[in-house]
């Protein structure tokens, strides 16, 4: 019984980690092949292009490119 609750601590604790990577990552709402749109508040679909945090997403992006490369230590 234990090396069961076990099991189930660790398999919870890695899809808790997968979680926050997704949240963190905050990819664009879209649907999967072949199912339904994802629609905003006006009733419009929601795609990659039209993603809300795309503008945000891009920007940060670009101020990256500016920073230039992380340094390396050696």
């Amino acid at each position: 019984m234990t090396l069961m609750l076990l099991t189930l601590a660790v398999f919870l604790f890695v899809v808790l980690i997968m979680a926050v990577g997704v949240i963190f990552k905050r990819p664009c709402l879209r649907g999967s092949c072949g199912g339904p749109d994802i629609f905003d508040r006006d009733g419009d679909p929601i795609t990659c292009a039209t993603c809300p945090n795309r503008k945000r997403l891009e920007a940060e992006a670009q101020e990256r490119r500016r920073q230039g490369p992380l340094p390396t230590v050696q």
